[in-house]
């Protein structure tokens, strides 16, 4: 214990007590007597802090240290995660956004709901709500080996402080603290960012020294289209290679964070909180700038640590532990690259950045149990007053599941990837067309769902220890071909069995 540091410590108190003050405040906006408050701030929410939110909701821990990482390979990985999630922003807003917000729907579960049936619609809820909860425990991981590294505090005090300092002012105040806290913590990410980067870059050499090192590595920042030629050395730090299949799962990727960033319940949280279907549209705009602009500073640092800390050991024994955690790399640069309090400041943008997530995210999936499985399925009656003691005691549940599994578990990161894959094989073809098919049934929904997601399988699963169903398939892009199998049939199902299962309709939302 004697080696914390205190400091830091005190100062990112200082900055916990922040949070708690922020969520406070914000808490005084909660009206009495109606659960929209708690779940979509009343659909009041203005265009800037809406903007702010979204933002500082897609900009994670896992954003930051993950395209840090991503440095060391290509930046077209490095980038690739913030603008696709960017990109999925602005399709969010061009095509979703508006018609969410216009139906006064009140989660993402709810035109499931409407077109499918409750009982349908809970199965739905599933993945939505793994994606999100695995989501919180890798940010709670991320979090606590950034103090480890950085203030030497072990990072179970790190999960167990975090998680309680968020989730207590996420369950006081709902979709308002989270709004107000997210703005204030998203201030702090480019801050500790932009403090860390001229000192990152004078120890790295420069900012010239920089770029031509990592452009003599032939690391490319463009999207890749053609192999490299195995005789080809490639002397990038991390031994990264173009091959057939490299390239093909980069476009799979790509395609999961796209489109598979649209049918979370966490962005249509503040779509369906904005004051109106146009500020709603115009916030997934402007945050989808937001996120891919907030992709140069990480980046930046990321090349800056591996040019600095390679030309310590020399190319050819990369011996610093970064290389032997690469994902720590941030941290790590935040540690030995910067002045101590800069450092901090830096820690700082790490924090900002995983607590705007957790919160959100079990807000989420706090808001979908409560309102569509509680309320739909078990208490239709329920008051308002028994409604917010249930979001509440979901938020405080799913926030403990949370830590339990970034505690215990050695592979949260990798459940946390499964689950998204299966936001967009199972939810995007279910989404897409419970908006815009009027024909679309259950029957079409549930023939769609069992093949997507068997198709999905049928690429493997490390984590399951799953083999590939078929010889090479994990070489193809299973993801986007098991998310177009269900794009395709769910309409061509449901109009063949349109005579035994009637399609619904949306023309009424959901009662509020």
């Amino acid at each position: 214990m004697g080696n914390i540091h205190w400091g830091g410590v005190s100062a990112v108190i200082v900055m916990y007590a922040a949070f708690l003050f922020v969520g406070w405040l914000a808490k005084r906006k909660v009206r009495e007597g109606t659960a929209d408050d708690l779940l979509v701030a009343g659909r009041s929410m203005p265009l800037w802090i809406a903007v702010m939110t979204m933002t500082a909701t897609w900009v994670d821990g896992g954003y930051l240290l993950g395209t840090a990482e991503g440095a060391g390979k290509n930046l077209a990985i490095a980038l690739q995660p913030g603008v696709g999630y960017g990109i999925s922003l602005i399709l969010g807003g061009l095509f979703f956004a508006r018609t969410m917000r216009a139906r006064r729907f009140t989660t993402l579960i709810d035109p499931f709901d409407a077109r499918y049936g409750k009982r349908w619609s809970a199965v739905l809820f599933i993945p939505a709500m793994l994606g999100e909860v695995f989501w919180s425990a890798s940010l709670l991981v991320a979090i606590g080996s950034t103090f480890q590294v950085i203030l030497n505090l072990d990072s179970t005090t790190a999960i167990l402080l975090s998680a309680t300092v968020v989730t207590f002012y996420t369950m006081l105040g709902g979709m308002w603290s989270v709004a107000y806290t997210d703005a204030f913590q998203l201030v702090l990410i480019p801050i500790g960012l932009f403090a860390a980067l001229p000192f990152a870059i004078a120890t790295a050499g420069g900012l010239e020294h920089i770029l031509n090192v990592y452009g003599a590595s032939h690391l490319s920042p463009i999207p890749p289209f053609v192999p490299e030629p195995e005789s080809d050395f490639i002397p990038s730090f991390m031994g990264y290679r173009w091959s057939s299949t490299a390239i093909i799962q980069w476009w799979d990727m790509t395609a999961m964070l796209v489109l598979g960033g649209i049918p979370w319940n966490c962005y249509f949280q503040r779509v369906l909180s904005c004051d109106s279907p146009d500020t709603a549209r115009s916030h997934s705009f402007w945050a989808g700038v937001c996120t891919m602009a907030l992709t140069i500073p990480p980046a930046l640092l990321g090349m800056a640590a591996l040019v600095h800390f390679a030309s310590d050991v020399g190319f050819e024994n990369l011996g610093h532990p970064m290389f032997e955690e690469p994902a720590l790399a941030l941290p790590f640069l935040l540690r030995d690259m910067v002045p101590y309090w800069i450092g901090v400041l830096g820690l700082g943008a790490i924090i900002g950045a995983v607590t705007s997530s957790f919160s959100s995210s079990i807000l989420s999936a706090g808001s979908m149990f409560s309102w569509n499985i509680f309320r739909r399925l078990f208490y239709s009656n329920a008051s308002v007053a028994a409604l917010k003691a249930v979001i509440r005691t979901s938020i405080v549940l799913l926030g403990v599941a949370a830590v339990i599994m970034a505690l215990k578990a050695k592979s949260v990161l990798s459940l946390w990837i499964f689950c998204s894959d299966l936001v967009f094989v199972l939810l995007f073809p279910q989404f897409l067309w419970a908006l815009y098919d009027p024909r679309a049934n259950r029957i079409g929904s549930i023939t769609a769902f069992c093949v997507s997601f068997v198709l999905r399988l049928g690429g493997g699963e490390p984590i399951f220890e799953l083999d590939p169903l078929i010889s090479g398939w994990e070489n193809l892009p299973f993801r986007t071909i098991a998310a177009a199998a269900g794009i395709v049939l769910l309409p061509v199902v449901s109009r063949l069995t349109a005579r035994w299962d009637p399609p619904r309709q949306l023309e009424n939302p959901i009662a509020n």
